[in-house]
């Protein structure tokens, strides 16, 4: 809006304050009243989201995987009208889906690729601190399953060592490039300090065109329409974001779903925060 500083900006400034050690300076209203302290107001801004969690039984937690690798996962088994929103890349920057992602509470998890963080870690603080976590989608998004070992341990290390420099936490959940991967790529996610993989069951083909659902298309995995409870959604961080999040938020809500938290759906000891042992779970 014209004349007045975006939202990020503010939130920008204070993270850098932060992360410095100092909070920024801020004057005085000329009426001398000067409401909350600059503390407590940079603290409600930038502070962790609390995304409602599943009501016992109500949803199967993910096994691990047998092997004892990362166990990959495409959609959570759940009685719940829940869908869960998942945003990839992260090399363009939408100010306004900053401000919409606070203002409507929406939890996301982005699959950050790490190169993107040189120059804009400021970006991905402010969706940090509204509740988005940063988990991993590699160093430079190349095609996993074409890697030698040597590549694919890099590619996952380099991004976790980056993202928890950067941003306080150690992902724990990757997303492969592409959907790409093979045996290696699980053994070397492991050796990174991965506990799962990620896939999708649907996909928003936000700012661009899929095959045979067209510009700003959807298209489930099983070739199937609409949601179902459980999706996982593929979304990516593109031009003309924030529009783009408030045509899927309508097409949920129209269908009766609502978005949540996929890290809550999962047990810790796959990355998320949900006890390894539900009390009341469906047997799965």
């Amino acid at each position: 809006m014209r004349g007045k500083m975006p939202v990020v900006t503010t939130v920008m400034a204070g993270v850098m304050g932060v992360a410095a050690g100092t909070w920024p300076a801020v004057r005085a209203a000329a009426s001398g009243d000067e409401g909350p302290s600059t503390r407590a107001r940079l603290g409600a801004v930038l502070a962790d989201q609390a995304w409602e969690r599943p009501r016992p039984g109500s949803w199967t937690p993910p096994k691990p995987a047998p092997d004892g690798l990362p166990p990959t996962i495409s959609r959570i088994v759940t009685q719940d009208k829940v869908v869960f929103l998942t945003i990839d890349d992260g090399y363009e920057y939408d100010a306004e889906f900053v401000s919409l992602v606070r203002k409507e509470r929406v939890p996301i998890l982005t699959f950050l690729t790490s190169r993107y963080v040189k120059g804009q870690g400021q970006y991905f603080w402010a969706l940090r601190n509204a509740g988005s976590q940063m988990e991993n989608h590699t160093v430079n998004h190349l095609n996993m399953a074409l890697q030698t070992p040597e590549k694919q341990k890099r590619e996952i290390c380099e991004a976790s060592d980056t993202i928890a420099q950067q941003y306080g936490r150690r992902p724990q959940i990757f997303r492969p490039p592409f959907g790409s991967f093979n045996l290696t790529t699980r053994k070397m996610a492991k050796e990174c300090g991965i506990k799962s993989i990620l896939l999708w069951s649907a996909e928003f083909y936000n700012g661009t065109s899929g095959p045979g659902v067209g510009f700003n298309g959807f298209a489930r995995g099983d070739g199937g329409k609409g949601f179902r409870p459980g999706d996982i959604v593929l979304m990516h961080y593109r031009k003309g974001l924030a529009q783009q999040f408030q045509m899927i938020l309508g097409w949920i809500r129209e269908q009766g779903y609502r978005p949540a938290a996929v890290e809550n759906y999962l047990p810790r000891s796959l990355g998320g925060n949900a006890p390894d042992q539900q009390p009341g779970a469906t047997p799965g």
